[in-house]
């Protein structure tokens, strides 16, 4: 017998299996919005660093630097479906941060860049400061929003 047609075999009826309810992504204008701002603040995060380590600006030293994080900005997307709310303070915005930082790392050690404790420290910090920062402030403008009337 079907999942979907009425069980009276163990003499309770079954009722038919209720349709998933399928998560609906955000505006495709949040979705682009949210990312640029995510992927402008890491670079942002690796010019500030090459600059206050007089790496000074190469093309080539900021992609060196940015690529790792970019790359690990991406996995926390794609882990927490961030496309779903864009600009969720805990989701997507912890596992983003996150997996920022710890898939940024590990790529960086493996490409032999360098890795110190004082670096991970900073780069935790100023990396949730800017993927969680902005996104309190669009939170905060939102709440302060009056709602349309219906």
């Amino acid at each position: 017998m079907s999942a979907h047609s009425s069980d009276t075999s163990a003499g309770t009826p079954v009722p038919p299996a209720a349709p998933v309810a399928r998560r609906v992504p955000a505006p495709r204008r949040d979705i682009v919005v949210a990312a640029v701002f995510d992927v402008v603040l890491v670079l942002v995060f690796v010019l500030i660093g090459r600059s206050s380590h007089s790496e000074g600006f190469s093309l080539a030293g900021t992609l060196t630097t940015w690529w790792p994080f970019l790359i690990g900005l991406a996995v926390g997307w794609a882990v927490s479906r961030a496309w779903r709310r864009p600009f969720g303070i805990r989701l997507p915005g912890l596992s983003i941060w996150l997996l920022t930082v710890l898939v940024g790392m590990l790529l960086r050690t493996v490409s032999s860049q360098g890795v110190e404790v004082s670096f991970v420290i900073v780069a935790t910090i100023v990396i949730g400061v800017f993927l969680l920062g902005w996104r309190a402030i669009a939170a905060a403008v939102a709440a302060r929003r009056p709602r349309p009337r219906s």
